[in-house]
């Protein structure tokens, strides 16, 4: 210190320590030429004398003055050191740094200056302090004081010019400084952030895309910024390294892919563009590279497709179809069961049009995993059955069609048959709304009289009696009138002459038994009349109530339309037809007078032609037991009334019609005890409530329920139409 006290005159560190600027600087070429001196003598011992004065005794001094005179000072010293001053940078650079955190923004800004003019001499061995200075301009960017910050884009444009011309930078070491501080929420943070990014990535030396992981997501959170000019900045620097992906043969695509999940879902529209069509580009260049994110892309494209921007939709679709359109292997790491996990999250998406691509991914998993998709199948089945209640009729269609790929195999169809009933039991609504429309569309993709059957022996043990009644009411009222079951129609009008006919109505009447207008329908569809008289004939008082009368109403209006029409024609030939007429009459009878449906049946009944009956018709018409012949006429066939085998109840094809009554009136038989077990459990409760109003009898008495004839028969027609 002595020394170097000898070495500058007092007069010129009074005046480095001035508070006049001209001074200070006057003072500093006083010192500039006596290291030039200093270092023409090669006396380097004297220079770093010199160094620590002007650091100890200046830059670190509690004098605003002398700090600001300490920093000129070493930016003279080293421009008198010139090409020399390399050597003495561990002496000069530290203190000038730490001078960029001072509390007097005038030190700050010559801070800034001193570096400025040090960098100039020095030029390429400035890089040793790349790290800590980038740290300090980073800082400097937000300077609350304007001068600061203009002399801080000085020396970073600076700065920027010595990298981008030096071969010592280091990019490895300087990457976690960067992602460090990516995060940094300040606007001028991060537009010299984004500065830098674009300099370094356009030097050809610099490979800044194999590091772009490390911070592309502090890229795409800057594109929500509130200033335009960074959400701009960042797109740019965005756009230009993705066009630098589509053209490296080398690229870390699973990494990025993580970031670009997370930004699909972000709130911010234009965020969100970005990282689905960075997805898309992904999807098209990946490869192989990409198959264990599938499904993390999936999760990230399927909602985007229902997105409130068109752009955004577009873009989804196009890279859900893309992806689609890979074919990859399980064997080599592409999982079936997240993918599915994905589809099956999505179905309970609130937009449409992602319920429904996510449906399309289950299906063409089933198409071409089936065996992988089967073995987890148990972990989307209740969600598939649940989805049936969606309010999109779409929807339900695709679900329907899954259903059906899935219940190509004997073990799953009837699992689905079962879940399905089991889905109708504890929801009714679902079978009113959405009952015909799953049917029929199950009937077409899996054969209706498979799928009738298998329904039919499930209701016929069904232990809830009125939930069976409605069902079959229900199944009964779409083969009436679907057109998808028109073949089964006409298979069942051939069970009196083909055995697969005959079979099918064995079966189905087993749980048709549970609804008498069910039973009576299908006689009547298959041109069983004798046995459909026998059925109304068997009727009791208990079976007349509000709920069949309601169905029975249905049945007389289902008579009118097409595909009863070929009955309607059997009644020119009364004579022929006579166990025919007789259960229409006895329909007839059975309804009351002024309702509309009898009107409707004793109009058609008056338009049927005179006969006269011979005693021994009616000896036959009585019996209770004979059932009618078949015969076979011109190919079609026709039910001879008037030829019994009055003994047997045994028609040629093999139908035992006596067994078949017994069945139905064994059900009936079991419907009425339980309408009776319930009329009584009603009672109870009725009784117990009354006996609480008795002690209680400062409550206002409800009046006991009273049965509404019309809501039940608008329940009843609602359940029978749907």
């Amino acid at each position: 210190m002595a020394d170097a006290l000898s070495i500058i005159p007092a007069a010129v560190l009074r005046n480095l320590a001035d508070k006049l600027y001209e001074k200070r600087k006057n003072a500093a070429l006083e010192i500039e030429g006596i290291v030039k001196q200093l270092a023409a003598s090669g006396d380097h011992d004297r220079i770093t004398s010199v160094i620590n004065l002007l650091t100890t005794e200046f830059t670190y001094s509690p004098q605003a003055n002398h700090r600001k005179g300490g920093l000129i000072g070493l930016a003279a010293a080293t421009v008198g050191l010139t090409m020399e001053a390399a050597q003495h940078l561990e002496q000069i650079v530290p203190p000038v740094l730490n001078s960029f955190s001072d509390q007097d923004s005038r030190v700050r800004y010559y801070a800034c200056e001193a570096l400025y003019n040090i960098a100039k001499v020095v030029r390429g061995d400035f890089i040793v302090f790349f790290n800590q200075i980038f740290d300090a301009l980073c800082k400097l960017s937000a300077d609350s004081d304007a001068n600061v910050q203009s002399a801080a884009h000085l020396l970073d444009r600076l700065v920027k010019d010595i990298v981008t011309e030096s071969d010592q930078f280091s990019i490895e070491e300087f990457i976690p400084l960067l992602r460090e501080r990516m995060n940094v929420l300040n606007p001028y943070v991060r537009q010299f952030l984004v500065g830098w990014i674009t300099v370094l990535d356009s030097v050809p030396d610099i490979d800044m895309l194999g590091f772009l992981p490390d911070f592309l997501d502090g890229l795409f959170n800057m594109l929500s910024d509130s200033s335009h000019e960074i959400r701009q900045q960042a797109d740019s620097a965005l756009s230009e390294f993705l066009q630098e992906i589509k053209n490296s043969p080398s690229v870390d695509y699973g990494r990025m892919a993580e970031i670009l999940v997370q930004r699909a879902g972000s709130p911010d529209e234009f965020t969100r563009l970005t990282a689905i069509t960075w997805i898309n580009e992904f999807v098209k260049l990946g490869g192989d590279q990409l198959v264990p994110y599938y499904a993390d892309i999936l999760g990230a494209i399927l909602p985007c497709i229902s997105d409130k921007e068109e752009k955004i939709r577009v873009v989804a679709r196009e890279t859900n179809e893309e992806l689609r359109a890979i074919r990859a292997d399980p064997a080599e790491g592409f999982d079936v069961g997240a993918i599915l996990s994905i589809a099956r999250r999505q179905l309970s998406n609130e937009w449409e049009a992602t319920r429904i691509e996510a449906l399309h991914w289950i299906g063409t998993l089933l198409a071409r995993y089936r065996a992988e998709v089967l073995s987890v199948l148990d972990d989307i089945f209740d969600t598939l059955l649940k989805a049936l209640s969606d309010p999109s009729d779409e929807v339900v269609l695709l679900v329907l069609d899954v259903h059906a790929c899935i219940a190509r195999d004997a073990p799953q169809f009837r699992q689905l048959v079962v879940f399905l009933v089991h889905k109708f039991r504890i929801d009714h609504s679902l079978l009113e709304k959405r009952g015909a429309l799953i049917i029929r569309r199950l009937c077409v993709l899996l054969d209706a009289e498979r799928v009738y059957l298998e329904l039919s022996t499930i209701l016929e043990g069904e232990a809830d009696l009125d939930f069976a009644s409605i069902m079959v009411q229900a199944l009964n009222l779409i083969l009436l009138t679907s057109s998808e079951l028109a073949e089964l129609r006409a298979l069942l009008k051939q069970s009196m002459v083909n055995p697969a006919g005959k079979d099918l109505f064995v079966s189905l009447y087993s749980s048709w038994c549970h609804s008498p207008t069910a039973t009576i329908s299908l006689c009547l569809l298959t041109q069983a009349y004798q046995h459909a008289s026998s059925v109304i004939q068997s009727l009791v008082e208990e079976d007349i109530n509000v709920k069949f009368l309601v169905q029975l109403d249905k049945l007389i209006r289902l008579l009118e339309t097409p595909i009863f029409s070929y009955l309607r024609l059997q009644l020119l030939e009364p004579g022929r037809y006579i166990w025919l007429l007789k259960a229409l009459y006895g329909l007839l009878m059975l309804l009351p007078q002024q309702s509309a449906a009898f009107k409707i049946l004793q109009t058609r009944l008056r338009t049927v032609p005179p006969y006269s009956f011979s005693g021994e018709q009616f000896k036959r018409t009585s019996s209770a037991n004979s059932y009618s012949q078949v015969h076979i006429s011109g190919g079609s066939h026709s039910t001879e009334d008037g030829d019994n085998n009055q003994d047997t109840g045994i028609v040629p094809n093999g139908i035992n019609f006596m067994v078949r009554l017994q069945q139905f009136e064994h059900m009936q038989h079991q419907h009425r005890m339980h309408t009776k077990s319930q009329l009584q459990a009603r009672h109870s409760t009725s009784s117990t409530i009354s006996q609480q109003e008795v002690q209680r009898p400062e409550e206002q008495q409800r009046p006991p329920p009273v049965q509404d004839l019309s809501r039940l028969e608008r329940l009843m027609t609602a359940t029978f139409i749907s």
